[in-house]
């Protein structure tokens, strides 16, 4: 796979991967940590080649943890 396909896979799947753990396990915090597991075994298996794959790991997942506490907050008040 080429940078740019990484690039795009490393902005939205770690996002992705904070809601869906989320909807499973009712506790965002517990998402994150599962989400930055995923992330830690992808890196420490060589999956991710440029260091900027990195800088958008992060941004992407606390984006997620953003878009979590939303979703949270939004289910309370109904």
């Amino acid at each position: 796979m080429d940078v740019f396909g990484k690039m795009m896979l490393a902005l939205f799947l770690p996002a992705l991967l904070v809601l869906l753990f989320t909807r499973i396990t009712y506790n965002r915090y517990v998402a994150l940590i599962l989400a930055i597991a995923l992330m830690a075994a992808s890196v420490y298996a060589g999956y991710t080649s440029p260091s900027i794959i990195f800088v958008i790991d992060a941004f992407s997942l606390t984006v997620g943890f953003w878009l979590a506490s939303k979703m949270k907050k939004n289910k309370s008040t109904l």
